[in-house]
């Protein structure tokens, strides 16, 4: 697939650390960046290849542990984590493992309660053995434990391995926690080319989605002021880049299409703790899979993997994108639909959308004053001054809603909300939310910015 990326101006010269291999990225000073951060990841070591699963017991002792703690779930606990225990056990090293006996686990307090009592106080280390939830988890254990933790990925599935927060849900509502990274990433290619289809999915899902995220951070900078580093970007691009490169090769299960997958997901959750926020790799393609998530937890709907929903909302995003393309701003129109925003109105719809997890929202957006007037007219106002470079990221970053569908498709992936028995109209309504989901400026944002939100949304789906 083609990407535009390639035309950019910024990136044709970039000669810093976003062009290093994997491993120097994790050079323990770190790097001292123009952007005026000093950019550092607690991850010391990746493996990936065949076998590298034998390699865990040095690891752990290697890291200062001499008791892990073992966390999985059934289908990690199967995948992985008997042949991890068997290994400890050749090693002779005591271990206490907890595996949670949910069938679908979900990233809340119920989950973290569990993982806390049933730690092990003796040991000294933690040992994750899955991916998304499993790995959040584990995150958050090691940051309240201070205890190190490393990640035994089973699957291909997210681009958290490397991250320093966890998704999870408090309170009904999808949150991003600071936790803690991993000092080590295990990837033994003899469990990850056995895993489900799905999974292989659901991490070219996530992937795909970067091509938004690095779009609407670029928008953020330029309408906002937000903090934006170009070497973290450039970092993105290359993650996806491989990624793209490599997704003929997972229907096979080709070990170096895998390995190289694997490499970029890692890379991209790398970007995320360098840039300390997630808004390298989520933007508005993520508050759709966010939505539906929250109206699974709320009214028991339908959801799918979180990769495999942020793939969809790609699709989405693009589609949204292709109308922004065709927009022409007008103030007076802009200023009526905020003055004429009726916001009582509005709380109503997330209330009955959303339920419960709705008040977290509203109590965000008052925080944030997202639809105070006086910093509306000062966004519109950049945004007038400013609607042909916002034009020109849109074109720099963002390739074909085609070529994307068509990479996903060649994996079998779904790209139609349909497939998940999603309304044309709960489509419409979920891309209204999206705006109130975290505190990200994102497509749904600028629209409300330029009073076209409603029209944009009315005509954003079904497919055609």
């Amino acid at each position: 697939m083609k990407s535009n990326t390639g035309n950019m101006k910024s990136n044709a010269n970039s000669t810093g650390f976003s062009q290093l291999p994997l491993p120097e990225l994790l050079r323990e000073e770190g790097f001292a960046c123009q952007c005026g951060k000093h950019h550092h990841t607690d991850v010391r070591e990746v493996l990936i290849g065949s076998g590298v699963l034998r390699q865990l017991p040095e690891i752990v002792q290697k890291y200062g542990g001499s008791k892990p703690f073992l966390l999985s779930d059934q289908n990690t606990h199967h995948a992985a984590g008997e042949k991890v225990e068997s290994l400890l056990k050749e090693h002779g090293m005591d271990f206490t493992g907890y595996v949670f006996p949910q069938q679908h686990l979900e990233p809340d307090e119920f989950s973290i309660g569990q993982a806390a009592m049933n730690f092990d106080r003796s040991c000294d280390f933690i040992v994750g053995i899955g991916t998304g939830t499993v790995n959040d988890i584990s995150k958050i254990l090691s940051k309240v434990t201070g205890l190190n933790y490393m990640i035994v990925g089973t699957a291909p599935s997210m681009d958290g391995f490397a991250s320093n927060t966890s998704s999870m849900i408090s309170g009904g509502i999808k949150v991003s926690l600071f936790s803690a990274c991993p000092v080590a990433i295990l990837a033994d290619l003899e469990v990850v080319c056995r895993a489900p289809v799905k999974m292989l999915q659901a991490g070219l899902g996530d992937m795909m989605a970067k091509y938004v995220s690095l779009c609407e951070w670029r928008i953020s900078h330029l309408v906002n002021g937000e903090y934006y580093c170009e070497e973290v970007a450039s970092l993105v691009r290359r993650s996806l880049k491989k990624c793209v490169q490599s997704a003929v090769g997972l229907a096979e299960r080709d070990p170096e299409a895998i390995a190289n997958i694997l490499e970029g997901l890692i890379l991209s959750g790398i970007a995320m703790g360098f840039a300390g926020i997630s808004r390298p790799a989520s933007g508005v393609e993520h508050y759709f899979s966010h939505v539906w998530d929250m109206r699974a937890l709320e009214f028991h709907t339908n959801s799918d993997l979180h990769g495999i929903q942020t793939g969809i909302g790609t699709v989405l995003a693009l589609k949204i994108y292709e109308q922004i393309r065709t927009v022409r701003p007008d103030r007076a129109k802009a200023l009526d639909y905020v003055n004429r925003f009726d916001r009582e109105k509005y709380h109503a719809f997330l209330k009955e959308f959303l339920g419960s997890s709705a008040d977290g929202l509203i109590l965000l957006e008052k925080k944030e004053g997202k639809y105070d007037k006086a910093k509306h007219a000062k966004r519109l106002e950049v945004i007038l001054d400013h609607w042909q470079d916002i034009l020109d990221i849109v074109n720099e970053e963002l390739p074909a809603r085609s070529d994307v569908v068509a990479l996903l498709h060649s994996l079998g992936a779904p790209v139609d909300p349909e497939a998940l028995g999603f309304s044309d109209d709960l489509v419409r309504k979920t891309f209204t939310a999206t705006k109130d989901i975290r505190d990200k400026y994102n497509a749904s944002r600028l629209l409300w910015d330029l009073g076209m939100l409603d029209d944009v949304a009315e005509t954003l789906w079904p497919a055609e």
